[in-house]
């Protein structure tokens, strides 16, 4: 993943597909939602793609992957009953480069997407954008009241590497406890 800091400054503003299920894939089980893409993210074409970025480990560890995936491997998500999308889908260097608007267009977005596609979870990962992207602003971690449809809402921790306020174990934690709440019947 050598990317000089030309070729990673060319990334920004880069879309970044979403990971969407096939006509043969099952159905959505859970839509994770990054904040925006990175430009490593959008300089590889794979989500979370920076190496210090724990989402990866934390999907496995929680039991979501049998193993744990590279980013280069999101195409397994899908077979998988997973998604990947974001808040905001240009790329920028921090998440902080967002603007409101961009987070609240972004939450209207993301409704429209989980109209079509239709997943049992979208979780948010990252507070702070859940927050502005859908006008709660005292929305805590964890299982939201409020869905979308027959959605249910669920916020994560950030899982970037930048993020002090959780440890590896502790992302694992959150991480299983929306496994918990996806497995669980009715």
């Amino acid at each position: 993943m050598g990317f000089t800091a030309e070729q990673l400054e060319a990334a920004r503003d880069r879309l970044l597909p979403d990971v969407l299920p096939g006509p043969d894939d099952p159905p959505l089980r859970v839509l994770f939602c990054g904040i925006n893409p990175g430009l490593l993210s959008a300089a590889t074409g794979h989500h979370f793609a920076r190496p210090g970025n724990r989402f990866w480990p934390a999907l496995h560890a929680a039991g979501f992957t049998p193993r744990r995936f590279a980013p280069a491997e999101q195409h397994l998500l899908p077979g998988l009953g997973l998604g990947i999308t974001n808040v905001a889908p240009r790329a920028t260097a921090r998440a902080d480069e967002l603007d409101d608007a961009e987070l609240v267009a972004g939450g209207e977005r993301l409704r429209a997407l989980v109209a079509e596609v239709r997943p049992a979870w979208l979780a948010v990962v990252g507070i702070g954008a859940y927050r502005v992207a859908f006008a709660e602003r005292k929305a805590a971690v964890g299982r939201q009241e409020r869905t979308l449809g027959a959605t249910g809402l669920w916020v994560l921790p950030n899982p970037s590497g930048l993020n002090a306020h959780h440890t590896p174990a502790s992302l694992a934690a959150a991480f299983a406890a929306l496994r918990e709440a996806v497995d669980r019947p009715g």
